[in-house]
């Protein structure tokens, strides 16, 4: 799967931190799961459009 946060974005988070690599990888595994759960749960509830609660 392509990669779902921007890094730069990420960077500007962090101010005066260094992010390594492997950070990247898994903060996308973690987004990756957490919008696979919203989706499981919104289909769940017979909804096609996820909202934060499915979060």
């Amino acid at each position: 799967m392509a990669a779902l946060v921007v890094r730069s974005k990420v960077r500007e988070c962090c101010k005066g931190m260094r992010v390594s690599g492997d950070f990247f990888d898994a903060l996308d595994k973690a987004v990756e799961n957490l919008v696979k759960t919203a989706v499981k749960r919104a289909k769940a509830n017979g909804r096609m459009t996820l909202k934060p609660a499915d979060l």
